[in-house]
């Protein structure tokens, strides 16, 4: 797999490992499509980016726009060969204090937000015969963690979705990398979801905090690529 050249639409590329995989992508001589809500979040990363970069804001779980979203990412670029489907949410709260608000919060935002992106930049890849889909799930995504039964729920689902779909899709020349990170030190806990949908905040003993850097995360997860890894562990 050859990075120069292709465009690669990040989204959740404002900071952590969308951030990192923007910079990496970028040194390898790809194109750039970030996403993400904050548009100023997302020049400064485009600014550390030393190539064509089209910055596209939205929110992900507006599944409505989303078409039109796509359709115009794909006109300005003249198609997307990559996806990186990294926009996410975390929990950090007992399933038995944990509104059901929340567990829908979670679900749309690491599930059906990035599905329903894949669906729509599907049919162009596999009408191309080349492509790839990068769905960040987490370790979180392969076995049961306390505090986070909501998210663990919607990443096992994406890490399953990603196996089924590779699956179905290998045969049109399309590639399907899921991402289960561990530990990678990025504000995905400070902005996890409290049990009633409150933001929980920084705390400097969560393990997340402690990890590898999103520059480190992004590294190995190009170098999986590369090599053609249908699953990277990252962390």
């Amino acid at each position: 797999m050859n990075f120069v050249g292709k465009t690669v639409w990040i989204t959740g590329a404002s900071s952590g490992i969308g951030a990192g995989l923007a910079r990496g992508f970028a040194r390898a001589g790809a194109r750039l499509v970030l996403s993400g809500r904050r548009e100023e979040a997302l020049a400064e990363v485009a600014g550390h980016c030393q190539t064509e970069t089209l910055l596209l804001p939205f929110e992900a779980t507006d599944l409505g726009a989303l078409p039109g979203i796509t359709a115009r990412a794909e006109k300005l670029t003249g198609g997307i060969d990559i996806l990186v489907n990294n926009a996410g949410i975390s929990q950090r709260s007992l399933a038995l204090d944990t509104d059901f608000e929340v567990y829908r919060r979670l679900m749309e935002v690491d599930f059906f937000a990035p599905l329903r992106l894949s669906q729509l930049v599907l049919p162009a890849m596999v009408k191309r015969e080349s492509g790839a889909l990068v769905n960040i799930a987490s370790v979180a995504g392969k076995i049961g963690s306390p505090l986070r039964s909501g998210y663990c729920a919607a990443k096992h689902a994406m890490v399953g979705w990603s196996d089924a779909l590779r699956a179905e899709i290998a045969q049109h020349g399309v590639s399907v990398f899921v991402v289960t990170p561990g530990f990678v030190a990025t504000r995905i806990a400070d902005n996890a979801l409290s049990g009633d949908g409150s933001i929980k905040g920084h705390d400097a003993k969560d393990p997340v905090n402690q990890g590898i850097s999103a520059d480190e995360a992004a590294a190995i997860i190009i170098e999986g690529m590369l090599a053609g890894q249908p699953e990277i562990a990252v962390g």
